[in-house]
């Protein structure tokens, strides 16, 4: 039953991320027909779909480490904000897949750093795609959330990495909320908890579970890879735990 469960949302998902970033059509011939050009004409397009569509796949299914989530929700995340980001980098869909991936690693390394809950951050970020900006202040970054704020993020950021950021570019917002959060020592948070800490180490095998659960569904899923990425995980959260046993046996009296 999970297992039909999680592939069915996967599809679900998958046709998003299809839609948004990449393409339905198998191949340039098909994507040339549904659009009414010929191939020569839209090669470099579908090539550049794909590419996109592939990036956003392998950072999905790379969520488990990178920001403590299983590839079902780091899809739905992930959808959840790209049009408007897509359309703030002028329809560059590869760009998008690369801004939309840090942009969800910045969620997870603040709920990490500052212990807030992650659908907190997640709408906060999804109110900035609508502009707006009334809970910027769930990031916990010294900004209230007001657009007056949002604007003294942008300025502050400015100061530190030489660059103008707009306020009415959602991928210009996302960037500067970057360059604050690595000012704070805020970015790399997760992934280096997934390794070093028992509830970073934990999450990471729950998203790796989670994938190896819904690749049982599809037919194309390189299980062993998802099976090494349970066991990694497995390994990680036995050596964060065992000295927690180890100090509970000396402290014991005999």
């Amino acid at each position: 039953k999970k297992v039909v469960s999680s592939y069915g949302e996967f599809e679900q998902l998958e046709g998003g991320v299809k839609t948004l970033f990449g393409t339905e059509a198998t191949s340039v011939e098909e994507y040339a027909k549904s659009v009414g050009k010929n191939v020569s004409e839209v090669k470099n397009e579908y090539n550049s779909l794909l590419a996109a569509q592939k990036q956003v796949f392998s950072d999905a299914n790379n969520a488990y480490k990178t920001a403590g989530l299983s590839a079902n929700q780091y899809m739905e995340t992930v959808t959840s904000f790209s049009a408007s980001l897509i359309s703030s980098l002028n329809g560059d869909t590869e760009a998008s897949a690369k801004a939309a991936n840090q942009a969800i690693i910045d969620m997870s390394d603040n709920a990490n750093k500052m212990g807030t809950d992650m659908s907190l951050i997640q709408s906060a970020y999804q109110g900035f795609a609508k502009q707006n900006y009334t809970m910027l202040d769930n990031l916990k970054l010294g900004y209230g959330g007001t657009k007056t704020e949002m604007e003294r993020l942008l300025k502050d950021a400015e100061k530190i990495s030489g660059i103008k950021y707009d306020i009415s570019n959602l991928n210009d917002v996302y960037s500067a909320i970057h360059v604050i959060q690595t000012e704070m020592g805020i970015t790399g948070t997760t992934a280096n908890e997934a390794e070093k800490t028992i509830a970073g180490s934990a999450n990471a095998l729950k998203g790796a579970f989670e994938n190896l659960i819904a690749g049982f569904g599809n037919s194309s899923a390189d299980i062993q890879t998802l099976c090494k990425n349970v066991a990694d995980s497995l390994s990680n959260v036995i050596k964060n735990i065992t000295p927690v046993i180890q100090n509970i046996i000396s402290v014991l009296p005999k």
